[in-house]
């Protein structure tokens, strides 16, 4: 995992929160998590980077790469 790499994580407190890979605090905290993943697959695409978005039990539900792909699809 890219140490840029962004992150839409559920808030203990309520809410969704974006935070880069290997980071304490969030870069920001929004109040549902399709608002959370638009500003991060934002942050993603400008750092070309990788985004992850976990459910609610913390596991990773969805993985986008923008730019950053070790494999990209052929044709």
């Amino acid at each position: 995992m890219s140490k840029n790499s962004q992150h839409v994580v559920s808030n203990s407190k309520g809410g969704w929160d974006v935070k880069k890979s290997g980071s304490e605090r969030a870069s920001k905290h929004f109040d549902t998590q399709s608002e959370a993943v638009e500003w991060a697959k934002d942050v993603a695409k400008n750092q070309k980077s990788e985004l992850y978005v976990h459910g609610k039990d913390g596991k990773i539900r969805e993985k986008n790469s923008y730019g950053n792909d070790p494999h990209p699809p052929k044709g």
